[in-house]
Parts: structure tokens; sequence; C-alpha cells
């Protein structure tokens, strides 16, 4: 069963930055078909932030211009840069993928491969 392996995640105060990765071990070809999900506590999993094989990126309304999803095309790992950081975005972090995908979306059901999420806390 192929697992995503997020890391990076951690606590650290307001107004800070912090990365996070995904590695896509043993999927299919699979660049830039990948995104990142969120789930605060008492709350449903959102999506942060998806690309595209266009390379066309979407970010969740919340994160805007604080959010950012870089991709290393040749190691075909994901991230998620998250700058000037929020109590709001607490919340365990997931990346997804899928080979398929053909438009960048925060739609769950088009993505087949999860990972286990990363906690994030901003205190």
């Amino acid at each position: 069963h192929v697992q995503l392996v997020e890391s990076g995640g951690g606590s650290v105060q307001e107004g800070t930055s912090l990365t996070l990765s995904c590695a896509p071990p043993g999927i299919p070809y699979c660049r830039d078909c990948m995104a990142w999900f969120r789930q605060a506590p008492g709350k449903e999993r959102e999506g942060v932030a998806a690309i595209d094989p266009d390379g066309t990126t979407r970010y969740a309304d919340s994160v805007k211009g604080r959010f950012t999803i870089p991709h290393d095309g040749a190691k075909n790992l994901l991230f998620l840069r998250m700058e000037t950081l929020k109590p709001e975005d607490t919340a365990k972090y997931y990346c997804a993928a899928d080979p398929r995908l053909v438009t960048a979306t925060f739609w769950e059901a088009d993505y087949g491969y999860w990972g286990q999420g990363t906690q994030v806390t901003v205190s």
C-alpha cells in the first residue's frame, strides 16, 4: 500500500514560517499532481493548496498570499511553504496525490494516495 510521507510539522509562534514536504514513494509517474489538505480539531478536512500537470496552482482563500506550493519536479517532492502563520492555521496537514489528476482540485475523491498527516500548531 503506497503511502505519501509528510514531514516538517511542529509547534511555532504566530507570524513565523514553516515548510512542509511530501514525498510520494512508489506512485506511478506523478508530476504536479498533488495537493495539501488540513483538518483542525472539530472541523472537516479542507483543501489548502493544489497543483496540476499544467502547473496551475490553487489556494484556499484563507491562505492566499501566505502559502505557496513549490514543487521539486526532479525529485517529485511537493512542499507547502507557510508564512505569517496564524493560530487558525493550527491543524493536521495532509499531502494527497493522484497521477490521474487533470486539474488542481480540492475534491478529496480525486486523490487516491494520502499521507498520514503532520501536525502544525501555531500559538
